[in-house]
Protein backbone atom coordinates (compact mmCIF):
# COMPACT_ATOMS: atom_id res chain seq x y z
CA UNK A 1 0.00 0.00 0.00
CA UNK A 2 1.67 3.64 -0.96
CA UNK A 3 1.23 6.81 0.88
CA UNK A 4 -1.15 7.50 -0.77
CA UNK A 5 -3.75 5.07 0.09
CA UNK A 6 -2.78 5.08 3.56
CA UNK A 7 -3.51 8.50 3.42
CA UNK A 8 -7.21 8.20 1.96
CA UNK A 9 -7.82 5.72 4.48
CA UNK A 10 -6.57 7.79 7.60
CA UNK A 11 -8.73 10.07 5.80
CA UNK A 12 -12.05 8.12 5.78
CA UNK A 13 -11.43 6.54 9.02
CA UNK A 14 -10.99 10.24 10.37
CA UNK A 15 -14.09 10.87 8.78
CA UNK A 16 -15.90 7.92 9.79
CA UNK A 17 -15.29 9.03 13.33
CA UNK A 18 -16.10 12.38 13.15
CA UNK A 19 -19.63 11.21 11.55
CA UNK A 20 -19.93 8.79 14.56
CA UNK A 21 -19.30 11.57 17.08
CA UNK A 22 -21.63 13.78 15.30
CA UNK A 23 -24.32 11.71 14.91
CA UNK A 24 -23.89 10.30 18.73
CA UNK A 25 -23.88 13.96 19.91
CA UNK A 26 -27.28 15.03 17.38
CA UNK A 27 -28.59 11.51 19.29
CA UNK A 28 -27.66 12.97 22.57
CA UNK A 29 -28.94 16.11 21.35
CA UNK A 30 -32.36 14.70 20.12
CA UNK A 31 -32.71 12.98 23.32
CA UNK A 32 -32.38 16.17 25.57
CA UNK A 33 -34.42 17.94 23.33
CA UNK A 34 -37.32 15.04 23.35
CA UNK A 35 -37.40 14.86 26.90
CA UNK A 36 -37.26 18.62 27.65
CA UNK A 37 -40.36 18.81 24.97
CA UNK A 38 -42.00 15.94 26.72
CA UNK A 39 -41.21 18.04 30.54
CA UNK A 40 -42.38 21.09 28.97
CA UNK A 41 -45.49 19.35 27.59
CA UNK A 42 -45.68 17.38 31.40
CA UNK A 43 -45.26 20.82 33.33
CA UNK A 44 -48.17 22.60 30.73
CA UNK A 45 -50.54 20.22 31.17
CA UNK A 46 -50.10 19.96 35.00
CA UNK A 47 -50.43 23.80 34.97
CA UNK A 48 -53.75 24.02 32.37
CA UNK A 49 -55.12 20.98 34.81
CA UNK A 50 -54.64 23.37 38.05
CA UNK A 51 -56.09 26.60 36.06
CA UNK A 52 -58.77 24.27 34.59
CA UNK A 53 -60.10 23.02 38.67
CA UNK A 54 -59.56 26.23 39.99
CA UNK A 55 -61.61 27.69 37.92
CA UNK A 56 -64.28 24.18 38.55
CA UNK A 57 -63.56 25.22 41.96
CA UNK A 58 -64.21 28.75 41.80
CA UNK A 59 -67.33 28.36 39.69
CA UNK A 60 -68.42 25.33 41.61
CA UNK A 61 -67.90 27.22 45.12
CA UNK A 62 -69.87 30.52 43.01
CA UNK A 63 -72.71 28.12 42.48
CA UNK A 64 -73.41 26.82 45.74
CA UNK A 65 -72.90 30.29 46.94
CA UNK A 66 -75.64 31.61 44.62
CA UNK A 67 -77.77 28.74 45.71
CA UNK A 68 -76.97 29.44 49.66
CA UNK A 69 -77.93 33.34 48.72
CA UNK A 70 -80.80 32.21 46.94
CA UNK A 71 -81.73 29.84 50.07
CA UNK A 72 -81.48 32.40 52.59
CA UNK A 73 -83.37 34.62 50.88
CA UNK A 74 -86.03 32.32 50.37
CA UNK A 75 -85.99 31.78 54.40
CA UNK A 76 -85.79 35.18 55.17
CA UNK A 77 -89.21 35.45 53.19
CA UNK A 78 -90.37 32.97 54.72
CA UNK A 79 -89.87 33.72 58.04
CA UNK A 80 -91.06 37.37 57.33
CA UNK A 81 -94.55 35.94 56.17
CA UNK A 82 -94.70 33.95 58.90
CA UNK A 83 -94.30 36.62 61.88
CA UNK A 84 -96.91 38.80 59.85
CA UNK A 85 -99.03 35.19 59.79
CA UNK A 86 -98.54 35.45 63.93
CA UNK A 87 -99.30 38.85 64.00
CA UNK A 88 -102.55 38.70 62.14
CA UNK A 89 -103.42 35.93 64.70
CA UNK A 90 -102.39 37.69 67.48
CA UNK A 91 -104.44 40.87 66.44
CA UNK A 92 -107.75 38.67 65.70
CA UNK A 93 -107.27 37.17 69.04
CA UNK A 94 -106.66 40.47 71.06
CA UNK A 95 -109.65 41.56 69.51
CA UNK A 96 -111.84 38.70 70.38
CA UNK A 97 -110.22 38.58 73.96
CA UNK A 98 -111.07 42.46 74.41
CA UNK A 99 -114.52 41.79 73.99
CA UNK A 100 -114.62 39.20 76.87
CA UNK A 101 -115.76 41.69 79.48
CA UNK A 102 -115.29 38.93 82.18
CA UNK A 103 -111.69 38.22 81.38
CA UNK A 104 -110.68 41.75 79.64
CA UNK A 105 -111.78 43.94 82.12
CA UNK A 106 -109.79 42.38 85.40
CA UNK A 107 -107.15 41.74 83.22
CA UNK A 108 -107.07 45.78 81.88
CA UNK A 109 -106.76 46.83 85.51
CA UNK A 110 -104.39 44.49 86.58
CA UNK A 111 -102.48 46.14 84.22
CA UNK A 112 -102.85 49.50 85.48
CA UNK A 113 -102.03 47.99 89.36
CA UNK A 114 -98.61 46.47 88.28
CA UNK A 115 -97.43 49.56 86.20
CA UNK A 116 -98.78 51.41 89.47
CA UNK A 117 -96.41 49.79 91.56
CA UNK A 118 -93.48 49.69 89.16
CA UNK A 119 -93.38 53.97 88.24
CA UNK A 120 -92.18 55.28 91.61
CA UNK A 121 -93.65 58.26 91.45
CA UNK A 122 -97.05 59.33 92.60
CA UNK A 123 -98.91 60.66 90.30
CA UNK A 124 -99.63 59.11 87.32
CA UNK A 125 -101.78 59.14 83.79
CA UNK A 126 -103.44 56.02 82.10
CA UNK A 127 -104.05 56.28 78.67
CA UNK A 128 -106.77 53.53 76.42
CA UNK A 129 -108.47 53.53 73.03
CA UNK A 130 -111.95 55.04 73.33
CA UNK A 131 -113.51 51.74 73.66
CA UNK A 132 -111.32 50.90 76.60
CA UNK A 133 -111.24 54.67 78.01
CA UNK A 134 -115.03 54.65 78.58
CA UNK A 135 -114.94 51.35 80.08
CA UNK A 136 -112.57 52.61 82.59
CA UNK A 137 -114.45 55.63 83.53
CA UNK A 138 -117.36 53.63 84.27
CA UNK A 139 -115.81 52.19 86.95
CA UNK A 140 -112.63 54.43 87.62
CA UNK A 141 -113.29 54.74 91.23
CA UNK A 142 -113.42 51.40 91.90
CA UNK A 143 -110.21 51.33 90.59
CA UNK A 144 -108.78 53.59 92.47
CA UNK A 145 -109.54 51.37 95.36
CA UNK A 146 -107.01 48.97 93.89
CA UNK A 147 -104.26 51.35 93.71
CA UNK A 148 -101.39 51.42 96.12
CA UNK A 149 -102.30 54.28 98.84
CA UNK A 150 -99.75 56.75 98.03
CA UNK A 151 -100.50 56.32 94.66
CA UNK A 152 -103.05 58.51 92.25
CA UNK A 153 -103.68 58.37 88.71
CA UNK A 154 -105.69 60.02 86.19
CA UNK A 155 -107.78 59.17 83.40
CA UNK A 156 -106.31 60.49 80.32
CA UNK A 157 -109.08 62.02 77.81
CA UNK A 158 -107.42 61.89 75.00
CA UNK A 159 -107.61 58.50 73.66
CA UNK A 160 -104.36 56.49 71.86
CA UNK A 161 -104.82 54.14 69.04
CA UNK A 162 -104.29 50.49 70.14
CA UNK A 163 -106.24 47.41 69.98
CA UNK A 164 -106.42 46.69 73.79
CA UNK A 165 -104.12 47.74 76.40
CA UNK A 166 -103.34 50.62 78.41
CA UNK A 167 -100.32 53.08 78.26
CA UNK A 168 -99.35 54.21 81.94
CA UNK A 169 -97.10 57.13 82.46
CA UNK A 170 -96.03 59.78 85.10
CA UNK A 171 -97.61 62.87 84.72
CA UNK A 172 -94.47 64.46 83.65
CA UNK A 173 -93.86 61.55 81.20
CA UNK A 174 -90.47 60.80 81.97
CA UNK A 175 -91.61 57.47 82.95
CA UNK A 176 -94.20 54.93 81.24
CA UNK A 177 -94.73 51.57 81.12
CA UNK A 178 -96.18 50.61 77.73
CA UNK A 179 -98.91 47.57 78.05
CA UNK A 180 -100.76 48.67 74.46
CA UNK A 181 -101.07 45.51 72.70
CA UNK A 182 -98.51 46.88 69.98
CA UNK A 183 -96.14 47.88 72.96
CA UNK A 184 -96.25 43.81 74.08
CA UNK A 185 -96.09 42.71 70.73
CA UNK A 186 -93.25 44.81 69.93
CA UNK A 187 -91.34 43.40 72.87
CA UNK A 188 -92.59 39.67 72.12
CA UNK A 189 -91.73 39.95 68.71
CA UNK A 190 -87.62 38.21 69.45
CA UNK A 191 -88.96 35.67 70.42
CA UNK A 192 -91.39 35.01 68.06
CA UNK A 193 -88.47 35.29 65.56
CA UNK A 194 -86.61 32.53 67.33
CA UNK A 195 -89.55 30.40 67.66
CA UNK A 196 -89.77 30.93 63.92
CA UNK A 197 -86.16 30.34 63.35
CA UNK A 198 -85.70 27.24 65.00
CA UNK A 199 -89.30 25.63 63.76
CA UNK A 200 -89.94 27.71 60.62
CA UNK A 201 -93.99 26.53 62.00
CA UNK A 202 -96.24 28.85 63.01
CA UNK A 203 -98.10 25.99 65.24
CA UNK A 204 -94.77 26.20 67.54
CA UNK A 205 -95.54 29.77 68.45
CA UNK A 206 -95.73 30.30 72.44
CA UNK A 207 -98.49 33.19 72.09
CA UNK A 208 -100.23 33.00 75.31
CA UNK A 209 -97.73 34.93 77.23
CA UNK A 210 -98.92 38.20 74.92
CA UNK A 211 -102.28 38.24 76.75
CA UNK A 212 -101.07 36.81 80.47
CA UNK A 213 -99.26 38.69 82.98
Amino acid sequence: MNQVQELEQAILARAERLAGEYRDRANRSRDNILREAAERLRMRESREESIAKTLADRTFRQHVQASELKMQTHLDRMRWNLVQDVERALAGRMKTFSEDLQHYDPWLDGLIVRAADLIEEHALIISANARDQKRLAERWDTLLETLPSHKSATLSKEPIETLGGVLVTSRDQRIRVDNTYEGRLERLRPAVQQVILERLLPSGFDTGNLFSG
